[in-house]
Parts: structure tokens; C-alpha cells; sequence
């Protein structure tokens, strides 16, 4: 099982090329970056977690800016978005950042995409609907893949219309991969038809003391061949700081990729990023 690491992109953070390169020389194999746009001053929407929306969340850089410097700081580490807010951005620029960022890391791009939780930052970039987000998000990772493949790329959806286009360069990658980060049941219903990689965070699929997780990660597998997807490869996020342990466990069920980092023991303080990503370092010729 590979290791990737998860990091807020903030100005306080360990600058990304720096990161990125004690990353690879670490044995990490990839760099995720997650995105918020902005962070409306008022809202309704609860964060998550409960309680105060953390700061860090209100300081987070572009990740398409910090994967690039990542990528030209190294030369295997992969960069990924985890996730990236794909509604919230026009899909043709979108389709150009994401082929360039692939072009000049040489291949190596992850592409996570997921719907977010903040009605109201949707609210301020797009006319769709909450309660279709999902829909959306299909739809939009559809006129992507058509722009980052076709010729000349053409896309008529409810959400997403545009007429023949040279969407161009092409990424260097003959399809990037599209990495689900959504769980639940509409979000594990949208992994099984068209998602390339399936990446939950373990905590939405249970404690991994009761054996939900296995039996989530079962039951996906048995949704995705059933709708013939054959076997879609399974991510996890983790949440906290997983003991050596529970990486195992996660090997021992088929995941083929485990990013550790989010919401990790003083995930708020950049002095404690470099100890912990010399630890999990320690454990990564164990999960191999």
C-alpha cells in the first residue's frame, strides 16, 4: 500500500516545494491539497466537525499553484486535489489548469473532485441547486474528460453546454485519474458509475474497531461489479492520527492507497508537520 499526505496549504505551512521534496525523499508517494475558494463571513451551513470553523480553512492557498510547485520541486511524488470543489470553477478553465498542471509535473496528476459541504460558497459561484450538486459534479467530470480527450470536445448537459472547442494541450496523461472523495450513500452511488478511484475518509465509513469499514469497502465492491465496473481501486483518508495497526488493516482489505495528514494531532500548528511526517515515514517498509 502506498502513503500520501495530506497538507491545509496555508501561508503558515511548510512551503510546498519543500514539503513536497522531504515527501519523496521520505518515501511518501503522493502530495494531496484540498480547496476552498473562500469562506462566506455569514452562513448558515454548520462546519462539519461541529463547533467554530477552524482558521486554517479561511487560509487556504490555491491548490492547483501549490501542486505545481510540488511537482517542480520533485520528479515522482504524484499530486493530487483532495478535493478539489470542481462546481466552482468555469469547466473549460478548469479543464486548461488541471491538463496544464499535468503537462508540467510530467504525468503525474490526481485528480480529486468532490461536491463540499458549505451551501453557501456554492451559492456564490453557481445557479445549481444543492440538492443536485451530485448530479452537477457528475456532469461536470463528464465535459472534463471530453475536454482533456477529444479532439475537438463537445459537451450538451443540463448543467454544462458548450459546442465544439479545441480545449488544448491535451494532458500528458492518456486519462487522468478521477478520485471520488465523497462517501454516504449518494456519494458511494456516484463512485460506483463513474468514478476511476474511490476515496472516502475512513471516519465516514465507520470505527475501524467495528468492522464497518470492511464492510463498506465489501459492499462497494460488490455495487461496482455488479454495474460492471470491474474492480474500481479503493483510497482512503484518514482521519486523526491511524496507529501502524490500522495502516495494516487497511492493506490487509485491498486499499491501495492511504493519505494520512487530515485533522492529524496539531494539524493547526506547521511546526509539528516535519515530526509527523518523519513518523509515518518510519512505518511506510511495513505496509509494503
Amino acid at each position: 500500500m502506498q502513503l500520501g499526505f495530506s497538507s491545509m496549504n496555508t501561508p503558515e505551512e511548510v512551503a510546498p516545494d519543500v514539503l513536497a521534496r522531504a515527501l519523496e525523499d521520505r518515501g511518501f508517494e503522493s502530495l494531496w491539497m484540498g480547496e476552498h475558494t473562500h469562506i462566506p463571513t455569514s452562513r448558515d451551513t454548520p462546519y462539519p466537525a461541529g463547533g467554530e470553523l477552524p482558521g486554517p480553512y479561511t487560509r487556504m492557498m490555491d491548490p492547483y499553484v501549490g501542486l505545481m510547485l510540488a511537482a517542480s520541486a520533485t520528479s515522482t511524488l504524484k499530486v493530487g486535489t483532495a478535493v478539489s470543489l470542481s462546481l466552482q470553477h468555469h469547466v473549460l478553465a478548469l479543464a486548461k489548469t488541471v491538463a496544464t498542471l499535468d503537462r508540467l509535473s510530467r504525468g503525474r496528476v490526481l485528480y480529486g473532485v468532490g461536491v463540499g459541504w458549505n451551501r453557501e460558497e456554492l451559492a456564490n459561484h453557481s445557479d445549481v441547486p444543492w440538492s443536485r450538486r451530485y448530479l452537477a459534479l457528475e456532469e461536470c467530470v463528464a465535459a472534463l474528460r471530453c475536454l482533456w480527450t477529444d479532439e475537438e470536445a463537445e459537451f450538451h448537459g443540463e448543467y454544462f453546454d458548450f459546442d465544439p472547442v479545441w480545449s488544448l494541450p491535451k494532458p500528458l496523461q492518456p486519462e487522468i485519474p478521477v478520485v471520488c472523495g465523497m462517501s454516504g450513500r449518494l456519494g458511494t452511488a456516484h463512485a460506483v458509475r463513474w468514478a476511476d478511484v474511490w476515496m472516502p475518509m475512513d471516519v465516514a465509513l465507520g470505527d475501524v474497531r467495528s468492522g464497518r469499514i470492511e464492510k463498506k469497502i465489501r459492499l462497494f465492491r460488490q455495487a461496482a461489479a455488479e454495474a460492471g465496473r470491474g474492480e474500481v481501486p479503493i483510497n482512503l483518508l484518514t482521519f486523526g492520527d491511524p496507529t501502524l495497526e490500522t495502516l495494516q488493516y487497511y492493506a490487509s482489505l485491498g486499499v491501495e492507497r492511504t493519505v494520512v495528514g487530515g485533522s492529524r494531532i496539531g494539524w493547526d500548528d506547521p511546526s509539528t508537520t516535519m515530526p509527523f511526517i518523519d513518523r509515518y515515514a518510519e512505518m511506510i517498509p511495513e505496509l509494503r
